[in-house]
């Protein structure tokens, strides 16, 4: 079958943005300017379960108001086809926007037009730059009361480190918000009504545009002052892209046509030369389809971007494989998702072609893949298609090797596709399903919601026996086990949250071991000389062989790495993961009789628990960059308490009538704030928090935690 989009008409594009700045609303009149849809659901509308937006159609979404995890839906506009992933905008849920940006070409950075630039919008933004994504901003909720575009472009600015240019300026703002003037056209368009069939009027700008409009505010009549020098920074910047048009501009002194800037605009978004700015209002229907086109005009086709870059099986960078229907066929599984349809592998196309039937190769497994059901998603409906071609984001069904991050490819031209990063998780409890009839039920189900989510770890607790559920905060857990209730029938218990410490060493020791074991017969020996040394925060484990003249013979080396890997594991003071630092093995000794790799590695373990509690070892415990929006009246009663906490206050911004506090505060403080946050400030004040940093625990505070460990032992 013929291709039926070309591949420079398709735009794979992600929304992304911090929680409640309108993703899902911006979604939902994309699909419905699209044709996609023919009504709009509101997020508000949700929470009675009985009804549901396009992307947000999980129980656990509609009852929160938020989204969980990312959807994908396909539209068309202005002949293109735009294939967009809506992503989470809360925190626990980082790992839906990291994978989704893995596998997209384009973003576009939504904002709230009173909060700016928030915690997550600046998490979104370094994931976006790891994988060099081309963004554009859409400053939205310009009607909401507060809201200030040029604060906004600031932020953007200051804390993001971008270079924002604006193509649009808002008219007005709040109630007064009309619509906005278009930087390259070079035109005002001005709604009337909030309807969402409400058609726009194209206006002149002229001298009384703010008359007309009755715009009185100052900072309504600022803006609209400002476009003569934001139209000529526009210029400016963009024809910074093409040396021919900048020469034909300087001679003849006429500004470009629309498309000249529109083509440099597109060159530059694309290189992230810099990132454009638009405004609107979704939820008022004004400016989502000014997004759509700049959609199109600026992002990029899967063939304008770089080609995927291949890596050998230790990950190091190899060559490339370029998007193009002849070339073979590769592939990037980005993310697993069990429902009613079963277990269901999403997966961005790169190159070649997939149809129905065929065998491939999991080449970062060595397996073989049969294809079965082939699908297109439309959220949560699926479509079944006969093939997918370079371009093509979709599902594939029942797939029984691949899991998140492998690569699928063409058996006789085998490629590893640069692979992902994933957090590591910073919270633990303890599961166990409700009742001991559903022990089998409950860990399978368990199973498939960690193979769906590289966020989610699992493992027992060797002491008590308890099964540990690791993730990214307390959200992501609850959410996790009410899933497997609405999605395998299967309840299950959580335990009181604990924190994932971690150990570490202050100073170096160097350390001699001798197994030594005679049971008659051939016995057990190995000894190891090993010095350990702290490594800076963050460096994790480093061994370096340092023997010579065979003291420890070669193939007994990786024993003693093993022996060693294993040991850190758990730790000497609480059974926490040692980590950052290092073990140069200098010397040992062997019997050519009674040594082999075993007696190696038993020896590296003991030695690892005798020399550790020599080398000041301390625990250290993981910091949350805490961002606290509260009234004016209650901020010193924030910070009060936000210091009790062991945090430390840096700084506090205005955040349109509110102010942000942000501070770094122990995660093992943080448990149950919201809700101790509400009752202090009747209600108004909320907050956000990511992983920053481990830093070390202080001494009363490790005494306490070792204590409860060995009482826990």
């Amino acid at each position: 079958m013929p291709r039926q989009t070309p591949l420079s008409d398709i735009r794979n594009i992600g929304i992304i943005a911090h929680v409640d700045a309108g993703k899902t609303t911006t979604t939902e009149r994309i699909l419905y300017y699209t044709g996609r849809k023919h009504t709009i659901i509101d997020v508000h509308e949700t929470k009675d379960l009985k009804t549901s937006t396009t992307t947000d159609y999980m129980e656990q979404e509609q009852k929160r108001g938020i989204t969980i995890q990312s959807a994908a839906v396909s539209t068309f506009w202005r002949e293109k086809k735009i294939n967009v992933i809506d992503t989470p905008g809360h925190v626990d849920f980082t790992i839906e926007v990291n994978r989704s940006l893995r596998v997209l070409d384009g973003a576009v950075v939504v904002f709230d037009g009173v909060a700016g630039v928030e915690p997550q919008s600046e998490t979104n933004w370094r994931l976006a730059d790891n994988y060099n994504v081309p963004r554009i901003c859409y400053v939205n909720k310009m009607d909401r009361s507060g809201a200030n575009f040029q604060r906004c472009v600031s932020m953007i600015k200051a804390r993001l480190n971008a270079r924002p240019v604006c193509i649009q300026v808002p008219l007005g703002s709040e109630d007064n918000f009309r619509g906005m003037v278009d930087l390259v056209e070079m035109k005002a368009y001005v709604w009337f009504s909030d309807d969402k069939d409400a058609k726009w009027e194209i206006w002149e700008i002229t001298d009384d545009l703010a008359q007309k409009l009755n715009l009185t505010v100052k900072e309504d009549l600022d803006n609209i002052a400002s476009i003569p020098a934001l139209r000529a920074e526009l210029v400016d910047t963009a024809l910074e892209q093409d040396d021919a048009a900048m020469e034909a501009y300087l001679e003849s002194g006429e500004d470009p046509s629309p498309d000249v800037l529109r083509a440099c605009l597109r060159k530059g978004t694309i290189t992230s030369a810099f990132t454009p700015v638009l405004c609107g209002s979704s939820y008022k229907n004004k400016g989502v389809c000014q997004v759509l086109d700049a959609v199109v005009d600026l992002l990029p086709a899967p063939t304008d971007v770089e080609a995927i870059k291949t890596v050998d099986e230790d990950g190091n960078p190899n060559g490339e494989r370029l998007s193009s229907d002849d070339a073979p066929f590769s592939a990037l599984a980005f993310k697993v998702l069990n429902d009613t349809y079963g277990s269901m592998t999403f997966v961005r196309v790169y190159s070649g072609v997939l149809t129905k039937g065929m065998s491939i190769l999991n080449s970062t497994r060595g397996k073989r893949e049969k294809i079965g059901r082939m699908v297109e998603m439309y959220a949560k409906d699926a479509n079944p298609i006969e093939e997918a071609r370079a371009g093509d984001i979709i599902a594939l069904v029942s797939l029984q090797e691949t899991e998140t991050g492998d690569t699928l490819c063409d058996a006789s031209a085998p490629v590893i596709l640069e692979r992902m990063r994933f957090p590591d998780p910073v919270i633990s409890v303890s599961v166990e399903p409700k009742t001991k009839g559903e022990q089998e039920k409950f860990s399978i189900a368990l199973g498939k919601m960690v193979r769906a989510d590289p966020s989610l770890r699992l493992e027992t607790d060797r002491e008590t026996g308890q099964t540990i559920l690791r993730g990214m905060g307390e959200l992501h857990l609850e959410v996790t086990l009410d899933r497997m209730r609405t999605e395998f029938g299967v309840e299950g218990n959580m335990g009181k949250p604990q924190v994932a410490y971690r150990e570490t060493i202050t100073k170096p020791v160097e350390y001699t071991y001798t197994h030594k074991k005679q049971t008659g017969g051939s016995g057990q020996f190995a000894e190891v000389k090993i010095v350990f040394a702290p490594r800076e925060r963050g460096e994790g484990f480093e061994f370096l062989d340092e023997t010579v003249g065979g003291t420890v013979p070669r193939e007994y080396v990786p024993s003693v790495k093993k022996g060693l890997e294993m040991q850190k594991e758990d730790g000497v003071l609480a059974g926490y993961p040692t980590v950052d630092f290092s073990a140069r093995l200098v010397d040992g000794k062997y019997h050519d009789v009674d040594s082999n790799a075993l007696t190696f590695e038993i020896a590296a373990k003991a030695c690892f628990r005798e020399a550790l509690p020599k080398a000041g070892p301390i625990l250290l415990e993981p910091v949350m960059k805490v961002e606290i929006v509260t009234p004016d009246d209650y901020l010193g009663d924030v910070i009060g308490d936000v210091n009790r906490r062991r945090g430390t206050v840096l700084g506090q911004l205005e955040r349109g009538s509110n102010i942000a506090v942000e501070a770094n505060v122990p995660l093992n403080e943080m448990f149950g704030y919201i809700g101790q946050l509400r009752g202090m400030t009747s209600g108004r004040a909320s907050y956000t928090m990511e992983f920053s940093h481990y830093e070390p625990v202080p001494r009363n505070v490790t005494d306490e935690i070792v204590a409860g460990r060995n009482k826990a032992a």
